[in-house]
C-alpha cells in the first residue's frame, strides 16, 4: 500500500505542475488509492504542497507528502495523466505497470519548438488584426511574437520565477514596436504591444482559480488568483519600464 500510494502521489504531483484542477487531482488520487484496498482516502491539495493518508482494513494507516516548486500548462501530459488514473481504477495495474506508464505519460512528445513559435507569432498578429491593426502593425506583430517565444524561453532556461520572463517578454515586445516607431515603420505602438501582451495573459491560470474558488478550494483558489495578478502585474511592469522610465512618453 505504502508503494501504490507513492505512485498516486507521483501522479497526483505531476497533475498539478501541469495546470489540474485541484479537486480533481484530490478526486484522483483518493480514486487510485481505494481501488487499491484503502478503506478511507484522506487528500489535501494546494498548489504548493500534497498531504495524503490512507486508512487499510487492517487498521493501519500510510502518509506522504509531496512538495511542488514548479507549475505550467501542458494539457497534452496531463490528458495521459488523466488516462492512466482511470486504467489504474479500471485495471488494477501493478507498481512496475504504473511506473512504466507514468514514465511515458511524463516524457510524452511535445509539440516542435518551432510550432510554438509559429503559434505565438500567428496569436499575436491574430489579436493585432482583431483590435484594428493594419498590416504593417500586423507584420510587425508576427516578428515581435517570435521574439517573444524566444525570449521566454531563454528567460525560463536561465531565470527561476515566471513572473521575470514574462517581465522581460513584454519589455522586449514594446522595445520592438517603439523601435519600428523610431524607424517610421508604424505610426502608433498600440495594436502590436496590445496583440503581443494578449499572448502573456495567464488566462488559463486565471481560469483555473476562478473554477477552485468555484467549488470550494478557497486556499488553492486564491494561491493561483493572487499567481496570476502578480503574472500581469510583471507584464504591466514589462512595458512600464520601456514607454515610460525610458522616454517614450514623458
Amino acid at each position: 500500500m505504502e508503494k501504490l500510494l507513492a505512485c498516486a502521489m507521483d501522479i497526483g504531483e505531476q497533475m498539478v505542475i501541469s495546470g489540474a484542477e485541484i479537486y480533481r487531482v484530490e478526486e484522483s488520487i483518493s480514486r487510485m488509492c481505494t481501488s487499491f484496498g484503502a478503506s478511507r482516502t484522506d487528500v489535501f491539495i494546494i498548489t504548493s504542497n500534497m498531504t495524503a493518508t490512507v486508512y487499510t482494513e487492517d487498521g493501519r494507516s500510510f502518509t506522504q507528502t509531496r512538495r511542488i516548486t514548479s507549475s505550467s500548462t501542458d494539457y497534452e501530459k496531463l490528458h495521459n495523466l488523466n488516462r492512466l488514473s482511470r486504467r489504474i481504477c479500471a485495471e488494477k495495474l501493478t507498481e512496475e505497470e504504473i511506473r512504466k506508464e507514468l514514465d511515458e505519460a511524463i516524457h510524452c512528445k511535445t509539440y516542435p519548438f518551432w510550432l510554438e513559435c509559429l503559434a505565438y507569432s500567428a496569436t499575436a498578429g491574430a489579436f493585432t488584426l482583431f483590435f484594428g491593426g493594419n498590416l504593417k502593425e500586423l507584420a510587425v506583430s508576427l516578428f515581435a511574437g517570435l521574439v517573444v517565444r524566444l525570449c521566454l524561453l531563454l528567460t525560463e532556461k536561465t531565470i527561476s520565477g515566471r513572473f521575470f520572463s514574462k517581465f522581460f517578454s513584454a519589455a522586449i515586445a514594446t522595445v520592438i514596436a517603439y523601435a519600428c516607431v523610431k524607424l517610421g515603420i508604424l505610426d502608433d505602438v498600440d495594436m502590436v504591444i496590445i496583440g503581443n501582451i494578449m499572448t502573456l495573459i495567464p488566462g488559463v491560470g486565471l481560469t483555473n482559480a476562478l473554477r477552485d474558488l468555484l467549488v470550494g478550494d478557497s486556499v488553492s483558489g486564491l494561491l493561483r488568483l493572487i499567481e496570476a495578478v502578480l503574472i500581469a502585474l510583471a507584464i504591466a511592469a514589462g512595458f512600464f519600464l520601456v514607454s515610460v522610465l525610458g522616454g517614450f512618453v514623458l
